[in-house]
């Protein structure tokens, strides 16, 4: 009887609408999941193999994430009374209502190809770090991929559908219903959370070493609702954990250096003073952070297809870093460690983390040694919380608003012509001064939608891709460089060319290493020999390296190293991609996952393969040092420099510099 009760709710009682909705989701995640599985063909090992897992498993989490996202529909469905379920304004709103939840279901697929097509992965935090900006976002997303033909393809669709099915929907909006009769279903139907509540987490269905094969597997929505809510991670509860004792001792002979010692009583456990080998070379230093140029497209780096010809003159005069990496996969992760030499610990980046103000940074040395600084956005600064960051921080900061009558502007921002015409004018300003100046400088052109200002040789005005992007971005650090050899300052001025980030993560797993190599060069061709560094780095090293290149001494909490004073068999790098983080060193990589997950792999860099090894609980527990004190020390408002920490620190505060 209960059975039969249930039956006829789903198939012709007050339940078929969301039984309706409930089937052409699981079709449409079905069809999905089979398409984003020939788009990363590629990148799977076994394909049959793999699609006959992905298509249960992805089911699996199908209709595990049914429950959630039907649980609240059902609730209505069973407590509306009969005479408001069944009277002709509640039908009427409820067409209507079906129809637009039809159409947000259609629409949803072509929306996570297209992200999984730019990212190689399901929604995750970038999906929704993306969404706290949804004009640019938008904006973006309408001038970068086929939006209104895919409106409309999908709006014929959902007409379509709805036809077909609208005679028993409407049906079933007449069909007499006591609530009595409905209780079976809705308690069978709530019993199905509950097991999916208690049961199911976005580790459940990780079957593979191949990071594509668990994509394929997982669900969209799971994955975004799963990334909203754990946007702020714990790494304490989430992750592998030391005693802060051994963590504490462990993370001071990571970043422990030959001409560093560390300042006892200190509240911060490495905090340390960096010695100078030299006279100080006070030059002034402007940081070049270019959107999404990874060394995969730099001739210097090894590309053939000549998109960087003036990267590739001006290595000739730098130190050229060939062993180099990003620590994320976004802006900020970049922003993060250039400025901060600060670890990618798992959640949000501290850019976007409350009570990021007055933490230590680069530009609070620089200010301690009579510089000023500046942060330069060629877009709003808003985005990301970088004007609250730098400013927080002490940067003067310069974004979108500042800069006014650009030649040429896009979603993102003014062209990086503008933008670097106008730091120049900064610069001009400040010398005019007498001030030494350090700046970091974040480009925008190098992105989708790839448009760019009309009359440049080999790119169109109105975009042609990624290798466009890099050309334009090649093109506007050449017209730099060439401004900047004509100014009186030239000769004493350092300038650093880095990626934020890689152009996109591709490969098959978890962390794949090739997608975070970044180039990265140090030009100041009066003062700095080039050459090439092999020296394996990341982001975080760019700070102490460049301070150890002006032979300044300081007071440092970085987790960062000079490059030039490391062993080479101590360097290491730091990265991470969505909740994973990793320590890379000496050919072995270490990835920390939620849920206190811990891999260990050996990386063959010349043949980009990553081959599961044997655990290796030393190298684990240095990684967990990192990331757990980074947090940890961040979490409780340490990563700063408080007196009495050492002569330069006592300086710095005592003129209100720290």
């Amino acid at each position: 009887m209960i059975l039969q009760s249930i039956k006829q709710q789903f198939l012709r009682g007050r339940y078929f609408p969301l039984l309706w909705l409930a089937a052409v989701y699981l079709a449409v995640s079905s069809l999905l999941r089979v398409a984003l599985f020939i788009k990363g063909l590629p990148q799977l090992d076994a394909p049959l193999a793999t699609l006959a897992a992905v298509l249960p498993i992805g089911l699996f989490y199908d209709i595990a994430t049914g429950f959630y996202l039907f649980f609240a529909y059902a609730l209505y469905l069973l407590l509306l009374p009969e005479r408001v379920f069944r009277s002709s304004a509640h039908r009427g709103f409820l067409m209507v209502a079906s129809f637009a939840a039809l159409f947000g279901l259609l629409y949803l697929g072509p929306v996570e190809y297209f992200f999984f097509d730019e990212f190689d992965a399901r929604f995750n935090f970038v999906a929704v770090a993306y969404l706290l900006y949804p004009h640019e976002v938008f904006v973006n997303i309408w001038e970068s991929y086929p939006v209104g033909r895919v409106l409309a393809a999908v709006t014929a669709a959902t007409a379509l559908l709805f036809w077909a099915f609208h005679k028993p929907l409407a049906a079933s909006l007449t069909a007499p219903s006591r609530l009595r009769e409905r209780l079976p279903a809705f308690g069978m139907f709530t019993l199905g959370l509950a097991a999916v509540v208690a049961g199911v987490t976005v580790e459940t269905g990780r079957y593979s070493d191949n990071r594509i094969a668990n994509e394929l597997a997982q669900n969209g929505i799971y994955s975004f609702f799963y990334a909203l809510f754990h946007n702020d991670l714990d790494y304490n509860h989430y992750y592998l954990t030391l005693s802060e004792q051994e963590a504490a001792r462990r993370l001071r002979r990571l970043v422990a250096q030959p001409n560093a010692e560390f300042i006892p009583g200190a509240d911060n456990p490495i905090a340390r003073h960096i010695r100078a080998n030299g006279a100080p070379r006070p030059l002034n230093v402007v940081v070049l952070v270019e959107e999404s140029l990874g060394a995969d497209f730099v001739g210097a780096y090894g590309d053939a297809r000549g998109l960087t010809p003036n990267l590739d003159r001006l290595a000739k005069d730098s130190l050229v870093f060939t062993n180099f990496y990003a620590t994320g996969t976004r802006t900020v992760r970049g922003l993060e460690a250039i400025s901060s030499s600060f670890p990618p610990i798992p959640g949000e980046s501290i850019v976007k983390r409350s009570h990021n103000d007055h933490i230590f940074t680069w530009g609070a040395v620089m200010r301690a040694q009579g510089y000023r600084t500046s942060f330069l956005y060629g877009g709003y600064g808003s985005f990301d919380g970088m004007n609250g960051f730098f400013g927080g921080n002490g940067f003067d900061v310069i974004d979108r608003a500042s800069i006014g009558n650009p030649t040429f502007t896009n979603i993102w921002g003014v062209s990086d012509e503008d933008l670097f015409g106008h730091a120049l004018t900064v610069f001009d300003a400040q010398h005019a001064r007498g001030e030494k100046f350090f700046a970091l400088v974040m480009s925008t052109s190098n992105h989708k939608p790839f448009t760019f200002p009309a009359g440049i040789p080999g790119v169109a005005p109105e975009g042609g891709g990624r290798e466009a992007g890099v050309r334009y971005a090649d093109y506007a650090i050449g017209r730099f460089i060439e401004a900047l050899k004509r100014r009186p300052y030239f000769d004493d001025t350092l300038v650093v060319i880095v990626g934020d980030h890689g152009a996109r993560v591709y490969g098959k797993e978890d962390i794949p290493m090739r997608s975070y190599e970044l180039p990265m060069l140090v030009y100041a061709p009066r003062h700095i020999a080039p050459r090439r560094v092999d020296i394996l780095a990341s982001q975080i090293d760019i700070a102490p390296t460049v301070l150890g290149l002006l032979n300044i001494s300081y007071d440092s909490v970085f987790f960062g190293r000079d490059a030039f004073a490391v062993d080479p068999k101590d360097a290491f790098a730091l990265v991470s991609h969505n909740r994973d983080v990793a320590l890379y060193r000496d050919g072995k990589l270490v990835e920390l996952g939620i849920r206190k997950a811990h891999r260990v792999f050996d990386y063959d860099k010349r043949a980009n393969h990553q081959t599961p090894a044997a655990d290796d609980a030393e190298r684990v527990k240095d990684a967990i040092s990192i990331f757990q004190e980074g947090y940890n020390l961040f979490a409780r408002g340490q990563y700063r420099l408080d007196p009495p920490t050492g002569p330069l620190a006592r300086s710095a505060h005592a003129d209100g510099r720290l």
